[in-house]
């Protein structure tokens, strides 16, 4: 074989793994409140980065303000349609005012730590109709007031459908959440539904609802929010977002605003 010819062979089998990688669309978990179905492509790493993210909860006795900066997930691909992921907080702080006697109180500690497997069960680059199952667990590794205090686990099962020019998203979990006094587990059982679409080739955008039905031994509750969020990909393995989430009942969070960065490499 000429040399020229053997030269050329070797091309274009080099190019063969980066060609089928850029044939994966990039699909973060980031923005919103749901969890995608598709997956990480087997040796492909993402890294997510909430750069900051601020909750209000405001009542009739007291007034909660909550910033998470540096909420980092970690993603990388096992296999065509199985992920591990990694999650941790760099840093939160909250603070607590009481209505009743204006006093303050303060709290800046590390968050938990979360471990997860994501396996696609169809479609794990998301078209069409996709599905996976999402086992996870959450380790009491953060600081009092901002870690939850004691171990969860829990099971998601995302599902998306594309509809034209429209991607239904369904996000139905049953978790063993943490009490409220960090100690000990609950039921807790609900379901996030959103509709994805492109504003352009380059900005898509997505709304939401979540409902969840937490029986934790202090109050049974159902939190309601409904989300909107934006992300903007300059490139194929990059993304930066915005979102905002509001409260629809009295056991949710009034307003929660987060903005964010995903990379691929």
């Amino acid at each position: 074989m000429p040399l020229r010819s053997i030269m050329l062979v070797a091309a274009l089998a080099a190019a063969t793994p980066a060609l089928a990688e850029e044939g994966r669309a990039l699909c973060p978990d980031r923005p919103g409140l749901g969890t995608p179905a598709c997956t990480v492509d087997v040796g492909a790493v993402v890294l997510e980065v909430g750069v900051a993210d601020w909750t209000l909860d405001d009542n009739a006795d007291s007034r909660t303000d909550s910033w998470a900066f540096g909420d980092t997930l970690l993603r990388a691909g096992l296999t065509p349609s199985l992920e591990v992921q990694v999650g941790w907080t760099m840093l939160g702080h909250v603070r607590e005012r009481d209505r009743a006697t204006g006093d303050r109180t303060g709290r800046t500690r590390t968050g938990d730590v979360t471990l997860a497997l994501r396996q696609n069960l169809r479609s794990p680059d998301g078209s069409g109709f996709s599905l996976a199952i999402m086992p996870y667990a959450t380790l009491p590794l953060g600081g009092d007031g901002v870690g939850a205090g004691d171990w969860g686990a829990g099971l998601i099962v995302p599902v998306s459908f594309e509809l034209g020019a429209l991607s239904l998203g369904l996000s139905p979990h049953v978790d063993a959440a943490v009490d409220a006094d960090g100690d000990g587990r609950h039921l807790a059982y609900g379901s996030v539904a959103g509709l994805g679409f492109d504003l352009s080739d380059d900005v898509s955008a997505a709304v939401e609802l979540s409902l969840t039905r937490d029986r934790d031994p202090a109050g049974h509750a159902t939190a309601a929010l409904a989300g909107v969020s934006l992300g903007w990909q300059p490139g194929a393995d990059s993304q930066w977002d915005i979102g905002v989430n509001a409260g629809l009942n009295r056991a949710s969070p009034d307003v929660q605003l987060y903005a964010g960065y995903v990379r691929r490499f």
